[in-house]
């Protein structure tokens, strides 16, 4: 055997053992989910019975139906969760876009020292914030209302930076082109950038469900009426109604998962890119 056949035998060993590593390391990570699916289709008896029953030996679907049929309408929290979830994907990915165009193409005195201080907030917890934004939305007339949610979510500054970052990576001959073809900066981010910017832009728009899919702080604050609460405050009402059925809690958050999922598998594609094209340039 020369020394080529041996590092080559050397380099697919080490893809495999790396492969058996992560796939151990993704089921481990899997396990808590898997348990929570296979709870939702237990009985009570069977939820802490030891070893573990990962497939159900008498599986029921009455966890699921009581979910949906009991309590104070968990599809009124699902609708909610969807409205504003929706809202804010489609309408935070084109804002920060904008944004990101003016940080990353528009020549204006002290445009880098305004991008400093804009990521600067980002270091500010958002449990600060909250006493102002409850002042403000007060004033406003929007506080216990769904604005109360949506519209500070349309201004993100992770967005502005990750898009902004992709943004610096497109020549700027592009743009310089369009300008000598009599475009101006609105007609090229809709023509040039954007249709460029999908990766990214869908990246961006996945992770952004996501947060506000499960974001439980600000709805617990700025909602009151339980017509309006999202499911994260539903499933605490559920379960506080409940008692401590575990059986219903999974089958509620098995319930709450489904949409997250659709979304990254619908856009699973794009992530990997759209995280490497926003890392070429800083």
């Amino acid at each position: 055997m020369n020394a080529r056949s041996t590092r080559i035998i050397k380099g697919r060993l080490g893809k495999g053992l790396n492969t058996i590593i992560m796939a151990l390391f993704s089921l481990l990570l899997l396990l808590p989910m898997i348990w929570m699916i296979s709870t939702s289709f237990k009985k009570p008896k069977d939820v802490f019975t030891y070893p573990i029953q990962w497939i159900p030996f008498d599986p029921v679907l009455i966890n699921h139906i009581k979910v949906w049929t009991t309590g104070d309408g968990f599809l009124l929290f699902y609708l909610n969760s969807l409205k504003i979830s929706v809202f804010l994907m489609i309408g935070a990915p084109l804002l920060a876009a904008l944004a990101a165009y003016g940080f990353s193409r528009i020549e204006f005195k002290g445009r880098n020292a305004i991008f400093l201080l804009y990521l600067c907030l980002m270091m500010i917890p958002q449990q600060v914030l909250f006493v102002p934004k409850f002042i403000m939305f007060e004033w406003m007339h929007i506080y216990n209302t769904h604005w109360a949610l949506i519209l500070p979510g349309l201004f993100t500054v992770f967005g502005v930076f990750m898009i902004r970052q992709f943004f610096m990576s497109i020549p700027h001959e592009i743009s310089e082109a369009a300008f000598i073809d009599g475009a101006g900066h609105f007609r090229i981010f809709l023509q040039l950038f954007l249709p460029l910017s999908k990766p990214v832009l869908a990246t961006f728009a996945i992770i952004d469900f996501t947060w506000t899919w499960n974001d439980y702080e600000n709805a617990l604050i700025f909602l009151l009426d339980k017509k309006l609460y999202t499911v994260p405050l539903g499933m605490q009402n559920f379960m506080l109604e409940a008692g401590v059925d575990y059986n219903l809690m999974m089958a509620a958050a098995t319930a709450g998962v489904v949409p997250l999922l659709i979304v990254f598998f619908l856009g699973q594609k794009y992530i990997i890119q759209g995280f490497s094209s926003s890392a070429v340039k800083g």
